[in-house]
């Protein structure tokens, strides 16, 4: 199991907050996402072996939100 923490641009509600926790939870091989309006991150426990973190970028970018490096 691992964990990363990625910074999310384009949130602005707790609707926001929980699309992006719910489209990471759907992914195979996500153990957790915790997400943070006030901080603009995802927190994400996942297994390396099912999912990738291009995956959760992927995820996150489809739901209309922007991951920044």
């Amino acid at each position: 199991m691992e964990t990363t923490t990625l910074k999310i641009r384009g949130m602005t509600c707790g609707g926001c907050v929980a699309s992006v926790q719910r489209v990471l939870r759907e992914l195979d091989g996500v153990e957790n996402a915790d997400v943070s309006l006030a901080d603009s991150t995802a927190t994400v426990q996942y297994e390396p072996a099912r999912v990738k973190p291009a995956d959760l970028h992927a995820a996150i970018e489809d739901a209309g939100y922007d991951v920044v490096s």
